[in-house]
């Protein structure tokens, strides 16, 4: 009886197997495989995004430029004034001070994380071996009433207050394409410090061939895009903080 209950449990171990999850490689496969194919994602130098982002019930026109290299820039229009919320060139973070109308540099701990984000473009999940990030399945969960892949993803540590921390988000992948529809981070700091910053991203669309959510929920903000444009002609020195595009020196 012993040996037959041992073949049972055998048994019912190796039924179970077929049914498990997919490795966490073999679903990161299937989602750059189903929007757009991995060459395509590697051959993207930069693109450009348009959106109308729903804060307090104003809807602000958004304009997000990413490249590979690792310039950004945020802007928004707000009552018919453009706004760089955020800008990088590579080596200097800024923003327009939104009650001065004045360009400032960021800290040297936000510029340094900054820097860490430039390797997220256009996924970080992207060639994430050779990055140094890790990931992990964690199992499956039901989010957005869909059933999803759990996937634990670590990235290089960054600072916070002074301090290194663990850079560590969970993002939720639908099961039937293999597309994150959910995103998860820990808040480091600040009053909400502990707690769970939550993005959502649906409606996929294609764009030259590949796959990008046009429906996106940042923080509880509806962010819905208009348009993408892959590989646009961008001018460098938009990413430059506007004194240091002139040749002038930092005064500060």
């Amino acid at each position: 009886m012993k040996i037959l209950k041992t073949l049972s449990i055998l048994l019912v171990m190796a039924l179970a197997v077929p049914a498990q999850a997919q490795t966490v490689d073999e679903i990161l496969n299937n989602y750059f495989e189903n929007t757009g194919g991995a060459d395509a994602w590697n051959n993207l130098e930069s693109l450009e995004m348009t959106a109308m982002a729903n804060a307090q019930g104003m809807e602000i026109p958004v304009t997000m430029i990413q490249t590979k290299e690792g310039k950004m820039m945020l802007k928004i229009n707000f009552q018919g004034q453009e706004i760089v919320q955020q800008a990088y060139d590579g080596e200097t973070l800024w923003s327009t001070n939104f009650m001065t109308q004045q360009p400032e540099k960021a800290d040297a701990e936000t510029t340094a994380n900054m820097k860490l984000q430039t390797e997220d473009f256009p996924s970080p999940f992207l060639n994430y071996k050779e990055k140094g990030f890790t990931v992990e399945l964690l199992g499956e969960e039901v989010k957005e009433g869909t059933d999803c892949y759990k996937i634990k993803l670590t990235q290089k540590p960054r600072m916070v207050d002074g301090k290194e921390v663990p850079n560590v988000s969970f993002y939720y992948f639908e099961k039937e394409n293999f597309v994150p529809i959910m995103s998860e981070v820990e808040i480091p700091s600040g009053p909400m410090a502990g707690q769970m910053s939550v993005s959502t991203m649906s409606d996929y669309q294609e764009v030259d061939g590949l796959y990008f959510p046009f429906d996106m929920g940042m923080g509880g903000q509806a962010i819905m895009i208009k348009d993408i444009k892959l590989n646009p002609d961008l001018d460098d020195s938009m990413f430059v903080f506007p004194g240091d595009a002139d040749g002038e020196e930092d005064k500060d």
